[in-house]
């Protein structure tokens, strides 16, 4: 086998995920309080290919640089090539920056914000074995006027790509992810940019399929996440505790209850408090007569007392005090909620970092 190497795109803006992206990019948002970005990484050295790219925007890039030199695979430190990405120009304009890199190498290209069930290992292996050009994911949807969208022969080679259509030839949406051979870089420098000014990677695969490469399409039957609002936001957070989670309980415990697959951390302290999992607490953090319910990830040095949590991710050193229940909730880093009286329904939270809430 070749030696394959991988593209990372963690840029752009994350429009979609705003008041969050205003201060780090959406690729860093924890689900079971590990940054997505890890997840995606985790896939890719799976399936051993240890030769990543990073591309990464101006505004966050120095915090994707931090955030990965403390990531660690098997205890093994990855060195990683950042890519800067002046602009989002599209994603065939970030194969294009990361050519130097990428050399004449196949590669994995993955978006940093996209999940999939059963990782990459076995395509990569397809890719190789049926000598392919060129090897894209696909996904039904409901709504593909959404996604680029492929429409397949009956062998499943691909037979053309349309960018986010009005009127979709199918229902088989693109999937973050793709498998590409050094030819991908001939069919980039013979597209233009698009309506919206990008250079589009749908664009460079449909000249791959007109010049007679040979491109074909794998369509996934297992779950597909693309992280880009709140509500995937919480999804990912949900299968990843449902499917990955086990019960771990380190942290101090002091007269509370502690149901099914939860993890604590050494440093964390629970009092007179009940947590149901599947449940993630961070180190430092405190739980004060408090009900944590399933499918919430608590994060570092966070501070909950007298309050409810089902369904939510919690970013690191937040303070909720007293607010009743809080339901499929998305909070930031260093937020505080309160309220002075008792609450007689649930809340839903979508704020950003360092925003104040108080419940009147």
């Amino acid at each position: 086998m070749q030696r394959t190497k991988a593209l990372i795109l963690s840029g752009g803006k994350g429009t979609r995920l705003r008041p969050f992206t205003y201060t780090f990019t959406k690729q860093l948002i924890p689900v079971a309080n590990r940054p997505i970005l890890y997840f995606v990484i985790d896939d890719i050295l799976q399936a051993g290919i240890e030769d990543i790219g990073v591309i990464i925007a101006p505004e966050t890039g120095e915090e994707v640089r931090r955030v990965l030199a403390e990531y660690t695979f098997d205890n093994k430190k990855i060195d990683f090539n950042f890519i800067l990405q002046e602009k989002p120009l599209g994603l065939a304009h970030a194969v294009k920056i990361a050519q130097d890199f990428l050399g004449k190498s196949p590669f994995v290209m993955f978006l940093g914000d996209n999940l999939i069930e059963d990782g990459i290992s076995s395509y990569v292996d397809k890719f190789f074995s049926e000598e392919l050009d060129a090897l894209i994911f696909l996904k039904e949807v409901e709504d593909p006027t959404r996604f680029g969208v492929a429409v397949l022969d009956e062998c499943g080679n691909v037979k053309k790509l349309v960018e986010k259509p009005k009127n979709p030839p199918s229902n088989l949406a693109l999937v973050g992810v793709y498998i590409f051979s050094e030819k991908i870089h001939d069919a980039i420098k013979l597209i233009k940019p698009s309506w919206r000014g990008e250079l589009e990677i749908t664009d460079a695969i449909d000249t791959m399929v007109s010049k007679g490469n040979f491109v074909k399409a794998q369509v996934l039957e297992g779950w597909w996440l693309d992280t880009g609002k709140k509500d995937d936001i919480l999804e990912a957070n949900r299968i990843v505790l449902d499917e990955k989670i086990k019960r771990e309980i380190l942290g101090e415990n002091l007269h509370s209850k502690i149901i099914g697959r939860v993890q604590i951390a050494k440093t964390a302290r629970i009092e007179r408090s009940e947590i149901r999992g599947p449940a993630v607490i961070g180190g430092e953090a405190v739980i004060i007569d408090s009900f944590i319910g399933p499918y919430t990830s608590i994060g570092d040095r966070c501070y909950i007392e007298k309050s409810e949590i089902e369904h939510s991710v919690v970013l690191e050193e937040s303070k909720i005090f007293g607010v009743g229940r809080i339901d499929a909730s998305l909070i930031g880093r260093r937020a505080y909620i309160s309220k002075e009286e008792e609450l007689v329904k649930a809340y839903r939270f979508f704020i950003g970092d360092d925003a104040q809430v108080e419940v009147c």
